[in-house]
């Protein structure tokens, strides 16, 4: 039988209790939220869905086709304008995920006989843009600007260096200062994804790039996602107006991809501008996570300090991590859980996300159930 490995490797996961399972939401879920990545609670803020909704009515349901034949519309120019400005960056290009601009980023900027340096942490996307791309791949340990140094000094060609901005397993933040530092010695390109920095690092959430003074530097590119701070859907790349160009005629995932649909394009505006008007929210998410770091570590369990909106709970065991989720969950709370092989250390645990909507009994109430249900 043609895929009747697929029924044994299905045996392996079920042995190893890391079976993956679907669980549809209702609209009107009971469970307080902190599994999602909506930082600044805008997904079902009003604001956001009428501007969804208006961008449907207006454009269509559809992009109709990739950007470069009908994809494009005035609403996508507006977003890239934008969200540029907003970064502090020359240039943006917007695409139908955070995970397609990861692979047009490292794809198209690591041609034949390039070095792409990845951060051992690195996201999945990140991971597979190197694998997709034309260059060398060489992987070093995390958060290390002097591993990230070695490895340039090995050779003599183009090379970047790929790192996420902070981390979405544990929530920790990359060295991206020290990282410039270290490309620059040898003239090396710096690809980052600010995809859980965005919303809410830096200055009124302009991202972790801005806050390290990197951004608008001609040898930084930024990659972002549209569907975390802005509760919408979609990614972009920021940087240079050359790279950009470049990225309209080389990366695969631009030219192939159908465009991003009007309604995400139109929430994520409307996202960003309410950012602009209200930047609080980004620090009122990083305060919730401190808050809940603070109170957590004070019940006694093992929890990363985080550097943005993510804090991550230790667990024991994979086992132990998918039964403390499920007992949270059947209290009231919703959680991630993080496990073997999702995890590159190996560690599981339990992963919270702030939301800058949550109120002081919100915050006391997920703290009580997860020392509860440990």
């Amino acid at each position: 039988m043609a895929f009747g490995w697929i029924d044994e490797q299905a045996e392996v996961r079920r042995r190893a209790g890391l079976v993956r399972t679907l669980r549809p939401r209702p609209a009107d879920s009971p469970l307080l939220d902190l599994a999602s990545n909506d930082y600044l609670g805008l997904a079902r803020h009003p604001e956001i869905t009428r501007a969804a909704a208006d961008a449907a009515r207006r454009w269509g349901g559809g992009a109709t086709g990739s950007r470069l034949v009908t994809g494009t519309t005035e609403l996508h120019g507006e977003l890239e304008r934008e969200l540029a400005d907003f970064c502090g960056f020359e240039s943006a290009l917007v695409f139908s995920s955070g995970y397609a601009a990861n692979l047009a980023a490292v794809t198209a900027l690591a041609p034949h006989g390039s070095l792409v340096v990845s951060d051992a942490g690195n996201h999945a996307s990140l991971i597979d843009g190197c694998r997709l791309a034309r260059g060398t791949t060489q992987v070093v340990a995390h958060a290390d600007p002097d591993a990230v140094r070695k490895a340039l000094g090995t050779h003599a060609g183009p090379a970047v260096a790929v790192s996420d901005t902070v981390f979405s397993v544990d929530g920790d933040a990359a060295p991206l200062s020290e990282l410039a530092v270290a490309c620059r010695e040898y003239g090396a390109g710096l690809i980052v994804d600010d995809a859980h920095g965005l919303g809410v690092l830096g200055d009124g959430g302009r991202g972790a790039p801005h806050a390290a003074g990197l951004a608008g530097d001609p040898d930084v590119v930024v990659t972002v996602t549209l569907s975390k701070s802005f509760g919408s859907q979609g990614g972009a790349v920021l940087g240079p107006a050359p790279v950009i160009d470049h990225l309209v005629n080389a990366a695969r995932t631009f030219i192939f991809d159908t465009g991003l649909a009007p309604a995400a394009a139109g929430a994520a505006l409307a996202a960003l501008r309410l950012l602009r008007r209200e930047p609080e929210r980004a620090a009122r998410a990083r305060a919730v996570a401190t808050a809940l770091h603070t109170r957590l570590t004070a019940e006694g369990l093992e929890a990363v300090r985080p550097d943005a909106a993510v804090v991550s709970v230790r667990a024991p065991s994979p086992e132990r991590a998918v039964r403390w989720a499920a007992d949270c969950r059947e209290a009231g709370l919703a959680v991630g859980c993080f496990r073997p092989p999702s995890v590159p250390d190996g560690i599981s645990r339990l992963r919270l996300t702030a939301r800058a909507d949550l109120t002081e009994e919100q915050i006391e109430h997920a703290v009580r159930v997860i020392s509860q249900k440990r």
